[in-house]
């Protein structure tokens, strides 16, 4: 009894902030960190304004390019967040992060070969960074590799062995493989890691309504009910509450 199971997850490398130094910042960096502070403020349009500035003052600024760009991506602009993180690629070809959010950009655009290439690369860089691994799993399983996903959800397991997402990710790809005890495993990880973790909790409620015929899925039915009432307080988006509801209805048949 397959079920849609919920989006997964990729990670956004967040803003570059400036280390302290001994000496005052300069003007340019004076408009860098107010536009850092801006963009957690929740205020795109003033943070764009203030890299603006910053880039004026100094062009060969890479890090400003770069939280430039992750304002654009996170307002929905993907193209102008590819330009930013191209510039600051050329400025600073070992800025890491910035291949890492630059693949972000191409999955939402649909590209995912460009994706890979840009978690290869960062890989290249910084074989231990975690959150790239987790991405191009993501891009596997969504490309239907399933393996491969997992392979790449172990290694960032195995670098970060509290790492939410690829616990999370890994339980849906395990699931997909109908290796469903795994994916309870990985979802109980996951939710032990983030008790807030609304599409874990769902994600585990079909898994254990996967488990194989009605009698199965009726002898975890406490358990699913509960997970699945958890997600809803934690606040289960609309379409998934009216899955759910119609397989209760099924049940209940």
């Amino acid at each position: 009894m397959s079920r849609q199971k919920l989006l997964l997850q990729i990670i956004w490398v967040t803003l570059v902030t400036l280390p302290l130094v001994g000496c005052g910042p300069s003007e340019a960096e004076r408009h860098f960190n107010q536009g850092v502070i801006y963009s957690q403020q929740g205020q795109p349009e003033i943070a764009i304004d203030e890299f603006d500035q910053a880039i004026a003052l100094d062009p060969q600024y890479a890090n400003a390019y770069y939280n430039r760009g992750l304002v654009y991506a996170n307002r929905g602009d993907f193209k102008q967040a590819i330009d930013e993180y191209d510039q600051a690629i050329t400025l600073d070809p070992q800025l890491v992060f910035a291949y890492n959010n630059r693949g972000n950009v191409y999955i939402n655009l649909g590209d995912y070969n460009s994706a890979i290439a840009n978690y290869d690369y960062a890989i290249s860089l910084n074989s231990r960074l975690a959150v790239a691994y987790n991405n191009r799993g993501f891009v596997y399983a969504s490309l239907g590799d399933l393996d491969e996903a997992i392979a790449d959800y172990d290694q960032a397991i195995a670098l970060n062995s509290r790492y939410t997402f690829a616990f999370y990710n890994r339980g849906l790809a395990s699931a997909n493989l109908r290796e469903i005890e795994e994916a309870i495993d990985d979802f109980d990880q996951a939710i032990a890691l983030d008790p807030e973790h609304a599409e874990a909790y769902f994600n585990r409620w079909l898994a254990y309504a996967d488990k194989g015929d009605r009698d199965g899925v009726i002898a975890d039915y406490d358990s699913a009910i509960a997970d699945y009432e958890r997600a809803r307080e934690l606040g289960l988006e609309p379409s998934a509450q009216d899955a759910v509801e119609a397989l209760l209805e099924e049940l209940k048949q």
